[in-house]
């Protein structure tokens, strides 16, 4: 062999080993390697049961999609529900929605696969876009010792409850803790929900915090003033008689808010009737046709399945970072009687019919 032959094969070798190092270095950055698994996004497939406890206690019997008695939990679970979303109220009027009765139920569920997904009021009672009622025990408060209070109080919740997701607020619209967490006193505002989101990421960073805003108007405002908040998911309440009938446009809210804040979304409560008739003498807060998406949605079982059809096509499949949908007042029967005055105005809108049957709508919880 003489010297020419001799440099040529060197020559040759060292191109197929440079080829071989050059393939398997684009093959270990190519996205598309088999090899290299995506993160996969939960579905979240909840129910807001914060009544259940109360509806208990008068011992109705639930039937399920075949009409065969079963436990309620049951029913949600062989159809999908992973997760029971629960409100929590600091000294309520009575043990309903108090620390002592979630913490209770929290474990319940925990212990029959359930995730828990705590609301936290922040107030003794309803706190909504039109009240947000700071807890008799910490009204005479300054600021600097209210602070204190929720984050000690978070902590607390945390540490004994162990949710999955928690919210810092319910529908905080015009913020929480009032007079001095109003939004407009927007910096005390702030700083309360970074007390309540620390005592989080310090108890459990697991858990997943939610800021949650009711309806579609105003809230790119809203969340682009908190965008520098360590918080994980964006939540929206959508109900088409207070928040709009367009669900093209709580799509393209929902697609808006998770691109400009690089966030998770989730619908954070809605609901649909599957009649408009009462079941009891508690006045319904849906009950006429102008309060509907007509003529795709009417107050049917098939209109109420269709409904939430929808928001979980929109909520999980058409939104890229959409973890899916909180159904509200899923247990809300009229659970003390035909004559009951003070029970549900939700009967309308719950998942069970006026005989307790499982409704079709249902059938929509399932990941499959």
């Amino acid at each position: 062999m003489n010297i020419n032959t001799h440099k040529t094969i060197i020559s040759l070798l060292a191109l197929s080993m440079l080829f071989l190092i050059t393939l398997s270095s684009c093959s270990k950055d190519d996205p598309k390697d088999p090899e290299i698994e995506e993160p996969q996004k939960e579905f979240v497939s909840a129910v807001d049961i914060s009544r259940y406890p109360e509806v208990m206690q008068f011992n109705p019997v639930f039937y399920n999609l075949n009409n065969n008695q079963k436990d309620f939990l049951d029913i949600l679970t062989e159809n999908g529900v992973n997760t029971i979303r629960l409100k929590l109220w600091v000294d309520p009027e009575n043990e309903h929605a108090g620390f002592t009765e979630v913490k209770q139920f929290s474990k319940t569920l925990h212990s029959k696969g359930f995730k828990t997904w705590l609301t936290v009021h922040y107030s003794d009672t309803w706190a909504d876009p039109g009240k947000q009622i700071t807890p008799a025990r910490w009204q005479q408060l300054n600021f600097s010792a209210l602070k204190d209070s929720v984050n000690a109080y978070t902590k607390k919740v945390v540490e004994e409850m162990e949710p999955d997701f928690i919210q810092i607020g319910n529908e905080i619209n015009p913020g929480f803790l009032h007079p001095l967490g109003n939004i407009n006193k927007f910096d005390q505002f702030k700083q309360l929900l970074q007390a309540g989101i620390e005592a989080v990421r310090e108890t459990n960073p697991d858990t997943r915090i939610m800021l949650h805003y009711a309806g579609l108007s105003g809230s790119y405002a809203f969340y682009n003033k908190l965008q520098d908040l360590d918080y994980d998911i964006i939540g929206l309440s959508y109900y088409p008689w207070w928040h709009g009938k367009n669900t093209g446009e709580l799509e393209s809210t929902l697609n808006q808010l998770s691109d400009a804040f690089d966030r998770d979304v989730i619908v954070a409560e809605t609901a649909y009737p599957f009649t408009l008739e009462w079941n009891d003498w508690t006045n319904n807060i849906v009950g006429s046709e102008d309060q509907l998406i007509l003529p795709d949605f009417p107050a049917t079982e098939l209109g109420q399945q269709d409904f939430i059809a929808t928001i979980r096509q929109i909520s999980w499949k058409n939104v890229e970072r959409g973890l899916g949908f909180s159904y509200w007042g899923g247990e809300q029967i009229a659970w003390k009687g035909s004559e009951g005055t003070d029970a549900s105005p939700w009967e309308n809108l719950a998942l069970f019919d006026f005989n307790n049957k499982a409704l079709p709508v249902l059938k929509e919880f399932s990941n499959e």
